[in-house]
């Protein structure tokens, strides 16, 4: 984010290196690791460019391919744990909670 901010690309290479070398010293795997180069504020301005909404694209896209989904095992009795509740005026008292196995 903000590499509308600097106008050196070798400053860009550096803060990259130094992002991918913390990542290793914590035993994630920083050479395999996407970093995407953008700017929230050209997206937010409509800037189709490489850094604006491009850049947004390709985010999103690193995530799906990098991320993996969950999965949650729905052949086993229904768990929610709650994980908060609320009182609500007019509607009584709310719990808020996460399927964590079992379907609805």
């Amino acid at each position: 984010n903000k590499v509308d901010m600097v106008d050196d690309p070798e400053l860009l290479d550096l803060v990259e290196l130094e992002t991918r070398e913390l990542l290793s010293e914590y035993d994630f795997p920083g050479d395999d690791v996407p970093i995407i180069r953008g700017s929230a504020l050209k997206a937010l301005e409509g800037d189709a460019g490489e850094t604006g909404t491009g850049a947004i694209d390709e985010l999103m896209n690193a995530v799906d391919d990098y991320v993996p989904m969950p999965e949650r095992p729905v052949d086993q009795p229904f768990l929610l744990p709650i994980e908060d509740v609320f009182s609500i005026t007019g509607r009584g008292t709310v719990g808020t909670g996460r399927i964590e196995r079992g379907i609805v």
